[in-house]
């Protein structure tokens, strides 16, 4: 929690309603995105229960499981759920477009899925339930629709997704929630989607604080998932699937006990559903960074890869990676957070606030200019236009610093050429222009801040940093366990080994 928020959440308290920390929208959030509620069984390790999927607010799709430790059951599930995830992943393979880098072209698809679940517990249960069964067999001892299979390689890639940095494949609603605004209550208790909705949105004539109370209560808003509450669980769900049992053995009124079990178990998950359309609508409704669709086109990137993977007939993601693999997805992952990180502040002045407290940016006013300096100092004449910047933020940086402007085009480069405090507690910094003003000697209009402007300026960069260097696969280090073994096909075939679902 950096300083900013903490005063936020602090002002929330006072106020009574949560309070903005961004001016922009960070995540993207797709035309059409695949809304995915799990709901497990508790005491069970990724036993689904039920869930409610969809792309329509008017029209999602109940999928349960009677029994969640029969296994049939679970893997019926399994392929109904593959019946509505797999058919929307499908439906981004039609239009494509062209895309060159240097003198190489290729096409990627136009759009690319999104999966919305409610919380972090959202996307562990995409992950645990990819993984379960992504290696299941469609033939041989103890079949399974051929479908699953591919559900689990989906679910696994977009769980992976879901840890790359800036990534909005798998979005858990309450972390894209909670970056844009700070409720007066704990991280952990915006974890639950309905008290944080409370804060953001809180009801005529109530107080956040007073509307996440209410919110709170499970007969009215149940969690969110992927457990459901323990109250209802024994007062209501063990008792409709004792009786769901009984129909099954005794073969009477087993409709009517599904039905029952279908009642309770909507009940819980509808109005989960309806808060997750609210949160849509309300982060569709602040205006996207700059840098979002960048983001967004990396994701199309990767679907297009993975989809082309999957043509060419890929095998199964690993249960885990080797060393070489390991390395590079964390290095990669690494640059990733960086550039992120980065792309926020440009993107947001809420977010290069924090950057200011620390020293590494500051803003002030442009008191001095000399846009048409030359330096003929060196084998050629350059244009060297110099600032001087008044700014009232803590200056730390040194004179001959590179700094960057998100303001100006290019995110032009200056060099710091002197710090001097003022008596009035202010700093005057003389900065020399270094680029983004054409290549003539006289700058394009525009190009260099003038009098009275007031500018931003930070070391901060996104930059191209160089991948790191890693060995091939068949020749990772014996202190890293050596070349790891060939693929082999792990598919449960025995009772003892189908029952791994953890």
């Amino acid at each position: 929690m950096t300083t900013l928020t903490t005063l936020a959440r602090a002002e929330a308290v006072v106020e009574g309603i949560a309070q903005r920390i961004t001016l922009v929208r960070h995540v993207h959030i797709a035309d059409r995105p695949l809304v995915f509620i799990p709901l497990t069984m508790a005491g069970e390790a990724n036993a689904p229960l039920a869930a409610m999927v969809g792309d329509d607010p008017e029209d999602p799709t109940l999928l349960i499981v009677p029994q969640p430790r029969n296994r049939d059951q679970r893997f019926a599930f399994a392929a109904d759920l593959a019946g509505v995830v797999v058919p929307y992943i499908n439906s981004f393979h039609g239009t494509v477009e062209a895309t060159s880098k240097g003198k190489t072209s290729r096409h990627r698809y136009a759009d690319a899925p999104q999966l919305l679940v409610p919380n972090p517990g959202g996307v562990g249960f995409t992950r645990l339930f990819g993984r379960s069964t992504r290696f299941r067999r469609t033939d041989g001892d103890y079949p399974v629709d051929p479908s699953v299979p591919l559900l689990g390689r989906w679910l696994t890639y977009l769980a992976e997704r879901a840890e790359h940095p800036g990534s909005s494949a798998l979005v858990a609603m309450t972390q894209a929630l909670s970056m844009h605004w700070a409720t007066g209550q704990s991280p952990l208790e915006d974890a639950q989607l309905a008290a944080l909705l409370a804060w953001i949105t809180p009801p005529s004539g109530m107080t956040g604080a007073e509307a996440a109370a209410a919110a709170e209560d499970p007969m009215t808003w149940p969690p969110a998932g992927p457990a459901t509450d323990p109250t209802f669980d024994n007062e209501e769900l063990a008792p409709a699937m004792a009786a769901y049992d009984r129909a099954v053995t005794t073969g009477s009124q087993v409709s009517r006990s599904r039905a029952k079990l279908e009642y309770l178990l909507r009940s819980q998950l509808e109005p989960t559903w309806r808060l997750m359309w609210q949160a849509i609508s309300l982060l569709r409704e602040l205006p996207a960074g700059a840098h979002v669709a960048k983001r967004w086109t990396d994701d199309r990137d990767a679907f297009t890869n993975f989809t082309a993977y999957l043509d060419q007939g890929g095998i199964p993601q690993p249960r885990r990676d080797g060393a070489v693999a390991a390395a590079r997805k964390l290095h990669h992952m690494e640059r990733a957070l960086a550039s992120y990180d980065v792309q926020r502040a440009y993107d947001d002045p809420m977010v290069m606030a924090e950057y200011r407290l620390t020293g590494e940016a500051f803003v002030g006013e442009v008191t001095a200019a000399h846009p048409t300096r030359v330096d003929s100092s060196g084998k050629k004449r350059v244009l060297r236009p110099w600032i001087a910047v008044t700014t009232a933020d803590t200056v730390l940086v040194t004179p001959g610093t590179t700094l960057y402007s998100p303001e100006q085009p290019e995110q032009q480069k200056a060099r710091v050429m002197s710090v001097a405090p003022k008596d009035d507690g202010t700093t005057a910094v003389v900065l020399e222009l270094t680029g983004g003003m054409g290549r003539a000697l006289t700058p394009a209009p525009g190009t260099v801040p003038e009098v009275g402007q007031r500018i931003c300026y930070t070391t901060l960069t996104d930059s191209f940093m160089p991948p790191g260097t890693f060995p091939s696969r068949d020749e990772t280090p014996w202190t890293h366990g050596g070349p790891p073994a060939p693929y082999e096909d792990t598919s449960p075939t025995s009772e003892d080994a189908r029952e791994e679902w953890s």
